[in-house]
């Protein structure tokens, strides 16, 4: 298998493209499109956005140290776009892409009511890297549009058609490949019913601890 060395840089793709909503007090909302936003904790539930300082939104991250972390669908892929290469300074993005903003339970900022999912946080770090500054979150609430909850109680959130972003393109979740565990689990087991066939097996090496 023929290779190529690489300068280095930011080859972890594809990412999350989230809307993440932000608020100065008597100000207006505001949306700034992010793809490098990610999980960084399960207890307590934390995650993390970079933002270059330069930025309308950093300084109101900064200042507020609150905001809203907002799935994005296919239906939300022009919006989401139109926020991230727009400046808030100069339009209200709510308006000019026909959002509408949903109250928040725990943070002042209001979410976006078009996406599936709304992730409250409140900042606990904002920390210099370089051309961004990190900011760490707790997650202090989350809102589920009610259509991607089965009779179970349990999410549907692959459902719901989110958008990923990949060296300049947006990329809908594609076709499930595997299940978390499905490469040491016995066939039989509770809930699968069907054997792992030779498609699903993608490497046939040792697995080291």
């Amino acid at each position: 298998m023929a290779k190529q060395s690489f300068k280095p840089g930011n080859m972890l793709y594809p990412l999350p493209a989230v809307m993440v909503s932000c608020q100065r007090p008597g100000e207006k909302a505001n949306i700034i499109t992010v793809a490098w936003a990610g999980t960084v904790c399960s207890s307590p539930a934390m995650v993390s956005i970079s933002v270059r300082k330069e930025r309308h939104s950093y300084e109101i991250l900064k200042e507020t140290r609150e905001f809203v972390i907002n799935l994005a669908t296919k239906e939300l892929v022009f919006a989401l776009d139109f926020c991230g290469v727009r400046s808030g300074k100069t339009v209200d993005k709510f308006k000019e892409m026909h959002l509408e903003e949903l109250p928040s339970q725990k943070v002042r900022t209001p979410g976006i009511a078009q996406s599936p999912v709304n992730i409250e946080c409140k900042v606990t770090e904002v920390k210099p890297l370089g051309s961004h500054d990190l900011f760490l979150a707790e997650v202090v609430h989350v809102t589920i549009e009610d259509k991607y909850m089965d009779k179970n109680g349990r999410f549907a959130l692959n459902q719901a058609g989110l958008i990923t972003y990949s060296h300049g393109e947006y990329f809908e979740l594609g076709k499930r490949a595997g299940s978390f565990g499905y490469s040491v689990r016995r066939s039989g087991t509770k809930g699968k019913k069907k054997r792992r066939t030779c498609k699903e097996k993608t490497y046939s090496g040792k697995v080291s601890s």
